[in-house]
């Protein structure tokens, strides 16, 4: 499947900036156009992140994290290794899952083993490069943007990230 997203669908809303509390506030991209940065495209993930899991909480109701995709496709309960929920089609793979939007942005991530979502640099610049703008931003962007984003992020091993609200619930 190509990292290539259609450049029919603009992104409406954008998270730009994390308040004292650790918080995502948002803006408009329509009232606000830039340049996409490296800080923008992890916000962006985190958002695209967060409605994922909305939408597959809602469809599935065992569900109470997304992590718990591998044991009910493990056990062979409700759901199939890959399909098609609300917007999204989903693929389990070994350590976690890629949710493909109707879009086709891509939003891939593992699961640490207490069922975390945690996704290094190479799943953010495959979320970026699907955008139906893509944007690559460099490793070294990508890094300096995560430093940036703590408190938001953890980095729960060397390269790899959770959402820190996602830890505190899990």
């Amino acid at each position: 499947m190509p990292l290539v997203g259609d450049a029919g669908s603009p992104c409406v809303t954008i998270a730009t900036s994390v308040d004292g509390g650790g918080h995502l506030e948002r803006s408009s991209a329509a009232t606000a156009p830039h340049e996409v940065t490296a800080r923008d495209l992890v916000i962006g993930y985190i958002d695209a992140l967060n409605a994922v899991g909305v939408a597959m909480r809602a469809a599935i109701p065992p569900l109470e994290r997304l992590g718990d995709m591998l044991s009910l496709v493990r056990s062979r309960r409700i759901i199939s290794r890959s399909g098609e929920i609300d917007a999204y089609s989903y693929k389990v793979h070994g350590a976690g899952c890629l949710f493909i939007k109707d879009n086709g942005t891509w939003i891939d991530m593992d699961f640490a083993s207490d069922g975390t979502e945690i996704f290094d640099f190479w799943r953010l610049r495959c979320y970026g490069r699907s955008l139906p703008e893509p944007h690559d931003p460099t490793e070294q962007d990508l890094r300096s943007a995560v430093e940036s984003l703590k408190p938001l992020l953890i980095e729960v091993r060397p390269g790899w990230f959770s959402v820190a609200e996602a830890r505190a619930s899990a």
